[in-house]
């Protein structure tokens, strides 16, 4: 039996982190939700995690510095951005450091877009994990 990708979800919005793991358990993949770049962090789901789905803008830690965090841990994890506030020169950032895609709020969650990047993410090999 094939393994069912693990989605990560880190956004502080209750409402929208909700919204996303309704999506992503529509699409027939496992979701884990957190309110905060620390939470997942301290998290037992770091190592099975298939592709992040992170807020830009969080208080405490951002997403760029959570994708910064986990490279330097040594996890090579597909990360698909989600921004209230869009800014080119983030969006670049976040996508010369690696992330599959960078999506601007109000989502359209019924429409192609974040499934699109969540195959995307998915077809990327995945990268080394951090061994402990």
């Amino acid at each position: 039996m094939a393994e069912v990708p693990l989605i990560s979800i880190v956004d502080d919005d209750d409402l929208f982190r909700a919204a996303i793991e309704k999506l992503v358990k529509s699409l027939g993949l496992t979701a884990r939700t957190f309110a905060s770049a620390e939470s997942y962090l301290q998290s037992s789901w770091l190592k099975e995690t298939h592709c992040l789905i992170a807020d830009v803008q969080m208080p405490n830690m951002s997403g760029l510095e959570l994708q910064e965090r986990l490279s330097d841990l040594g996890f090579d994890i597909p990360i698909i951005f989600i921004t209230a506030y869009p800014n080119d020169a983030v969006r670049t950032k976040a996508i010369n450091a690696g992330a599959v895609c960078f999506l601007n709020k109000p989502l359209d969650l019924q429409g192609p877009r974040v499934a699109d990047c969540l195959q995307a993410a998915l077809s990327k090999p995945k990268g080394p994990s951090k061994v402990t």
